[in-house]
Parts: C-alpha cells; structure tokens; sequence
C-alpha cells in the first residue's frame, strides 16, 4: 500500500471523526432542547423542590450547557456514557443489554438482503428491458415507495393474524430451536429486508448498467468475449465501489427503520431503548444511544469510501 493510499485513508478517517464530533454538538444541543424537565419526570410529580434540586446538583443539571457538554465529550472519551436518569445505572450498562440484540438483527438482515440485492442488481442490469428487469424495476419501486410501518402492518395481518405462521411480538429471548429463532427474527427481518433489498437492487443495477455501458466493455464485446467474461471479469470488479456505496447507504436504512420496526414488533433492541429513553426524557440515555447509531452510520459511509478508494485506482489521485 502505497503512501497516497495511507493519505487518503487517514483523511478519511479523519474527517469521520471531525463529522462524529459535529454530530455531538448537534445531539447535545437538540436533546437539550426537548420541552420538560427531565428531573421532574425522573422523579413525578410528587418530588419536593428540595429533591429536585438534589437531583440536578447529582447529575449536573444545574451547569451551564457548555460545561455539560464537554463532561459529557470527556466521559465519552473515556468510555463512560453517563448516568441514567429513570433507572438510576450507568448508560453503559443498559446499552450492553440491547447493543447486542440490535446487532443481531441487523447481522441476520444483512446476510439474508445482501446476497438478493445485488444478484437482483446484477441480473436486471445484465437483462436490461426485458421482461424480469421491468418486474424487478416495479418491484422495487412500489417497495420504496411503502413507508415500513405499512410494510410491517401487512406482515402482521398475513403472516401472523391469518396465516398464524409467526408472531405478531418478537420477544427477543433465548434462542435454543428454530422455532424460537423464527419467533424472535421473522417478522423484523422481513421487513427490514422489503426496502432494503429495493433500494440496494435499484442501485447495483444501476452501477452495472453504467459499466456496461463503458468503452472498455465494448472493446471485450468486441474481441468476442462471452457475456459472463464480460460481466465478471470487466463490469463487475470497476463496479465494486459503486456498489459498496450503495449497500452502506442501503444498510445505514436499518439504523433509522430499525427504530420502528423494534417499536412495532416490541423486540428488545437499542431502538427500542431509545424510544422510551425519548418518552422518559432521559437525555444521557438519548444521547448515547443517538449518537451510537450516527456512528454506525458514518462506519458504513468510511467502509464504502474505502472500497472505493481501493478498488478504483482513479480515486487516489
């Protein structure tokens, strides 16, 4: 790996953490901003304005914002996401229990939108205008256009109240048969995957179309190459970029659906977690847990950057 490559590399990382420091101000800033008082409702309507204030000193409240922010960026750097203030435990702790389960579900949703999506990208595109690219081009269209709640609804209706094939709730515990495993996953992966395998689809197809299109396909259509030659050794490895692009942005789709899927489905991940984080107005809890997912989604955007540079030897000029 050549000196350019590392420069470009470290750049990239650089700016990731520069964006990740952005990205804080703005959470801090904006959950900050959320109407009530989050002692008051750690504590209900009962609490005295003594216990009130006894609170605020414990947890920092009564600190201007700036100083808040920068113990919290300090205990950020050190691994320690604060207090939490409805369940009085460390942020950390809670997270532990849900990070796991979240991952879960986002590795089995990957592995199973992955291999579909981009098979589908590439068969459409190879058979541009034919009959299977404008069913996959409709297909994937209407499943973008549907919000996932609807998409969700419908596998509840189908699937869960008039087929009784799987649960309506994922609970999420132990699993120790297959059973258990379509109980907990089923109903979430399917809908994750509906838009997910869209929007990557409509995209790798996309990429493999331009490279079809490119002077040195032409030339190894020309020098009788077969079809397959063509689309793997030639189209597909300078569409690798391209591509990865498009399965990062498809994936950071799971860290924003995610959270309503886990809401419908009442599976126990970190979504799930922050939702009644928001409706408790626990802010270190919040803001951990936002934070975990814009960086979830600047890994993929690093990740995708990356394969680019690697794979396109144009990008490292």
């Amino acid at each position: 790996m050549n000196q350019t490559i590392v420069a470009l590399i470290a750049r990239r990382f650089l700016l990731t953490l520069l964006t990740l420091l952005i990205v804080s101000m703005i959470i801090f800033t904006i959950t900050n901003l959320l109407p009530g008082d989050a002692a008051q409702q750690a504590l209900g309507q009962a609490a005295t304005p003594e216990t009130l204030a006894a609170l605020r000193l414990q947890f920092g409240l009564d600190q201007p914002a700036y100083l808040r922010y920068v113990h919290w960026l300090i205990g950020l750097a050190h691994g320690n996401f604060g207090q939490s203030l409805s369940n009085d435990m460390p942020v950390s702790d809670l997270i532990a229990g849900r990070l796991p389960k979240s991952l879960s579900l986002a590795a089995i949703t990957t592995l199973v939108s992955v291999p579909i999506a981009i098979s589908l990208g590439i068969l459409a595109a190879v058979k541009r205008g034919s009959v299977l690219d404008r069913i996959v081009s409709l297909g994937t269209l209407s499943l973008v256009a549907t919000p996932e709640f609807l998409i969700a609804t419908f596998a509840v209706l189908i699937f869960a109240v008039k087929l009784h094939w799987l649960s309506a709730l994922s609970y999420g515990g132990e699993i120790d048969s297959f059973d258990h495993f379509m109980r907990a996953y089923a109903m979430p992966v399917i809908t994750l995957c509906c838009v997910i395998i869209a929007q990557m689809a409509r995209m790798t197809r996309a990429a493999v179309i331009e490279q079809l299109g490119s002077s040195y396909v032409e030339m190894a259509v020309l020098k009788g190459a077969s079809p397959a030659r063509v689309v793997l050794l030639h189209a597909l490895p300078n569409a690798i970029g391209p591509i990865a692009n498009a399965v990062a942005l498809s994936l950071s789709y799971l860290l924003g659906g995610v959270i309503i899927v886990e809401t419908i489905y009442n599976y126990p991940g970190l979504a799930r977690l922050m939702v009644d984080a928001v409706s408790n107005r626990d802010l270190p809890l919040v803001q951990a847990c936002t934070l975990l997912f814009c960086l979830g989604y600047l890994t993929l955007v690093l990740l995708a950057d990356l394969c680019a540079i690697l794979s396109n030897p144009r990008l490292r000029t």
